[in-house]
């Protein structure tokens, strides 16, 4: 394990604060969802971020790398458990704010650039470093489509089951 500490440094101290910011504000938000519609969307989080790393990231198009080699590690699989607490958020604050017809563009657009604020960060915490002539304006694409994916999915899901917990 000596490999690990090697290379520790700001990108995976910014991994672990985000990290505890993230779920201690999970938390502390009232649990609100069922307990398999709550870990539903915390695994769609985690996996839709693994898929696009996988694709566009260092797999088919090698467009970025993150933390400091374009090999996996374990820090990599720290910063895919940051994106299950955000996909959680947002539809808890889809379900919250009631997004209908009307409000859904507002809601995806807005949530499309606090991801794109988000890589910004990583990129200046060095947690993301992009190759390969991919640019962050990119990225506005990648969140319109899993955002969208995401509040769909939800509606989706809400129309045949009962999501809210027993209150």
């Amino acid at each position: 394990m000596n490999f690990l500490w090697e290379t520790f440094d700001k990108n995976e101290i910014s991994i672990m604060i985000l990290i505890a910011i993230a779920y201690t504000i999970f938390f502390i938000l009232p649990f609100k969802f069922k307990r398999e519609i709550t870990w539903l969307f915390m695994l769609l989080g985690f996996t839709i971020g693994v898929f696009f790393d996988f694709t566009i990231g260092g797999g088919l198009f090698d467009f970025f790398k993150l933390n400091d080699t374009d090999h996996y590690e374990l820090f990599d699989f720290c910063y895919y458990l940051i994106f299950a607490p955000f996909s959680y958020f947002f539809i808890y604050f889809y379900d919250t704010f009631n997004v209908n017809k009307k409000t859904f563009n507002f809601y995806i657009l807005l949530w499309v650039i606090v991801g794109v604020i988000m890589q910004w960060v990583f990129t200046k915490l060095g947690i993301v470093e992009f190759q390969n002539g991919y640019e962050i304006s990119y990225s506005f694409a990648v969140f319109l489509i899993t955002q969208t994916f995401t509040a769909l999915y939800f509606e989706l899901i809400r129309s045949r089951f009962r999501v809210l917990k027993n209150i």
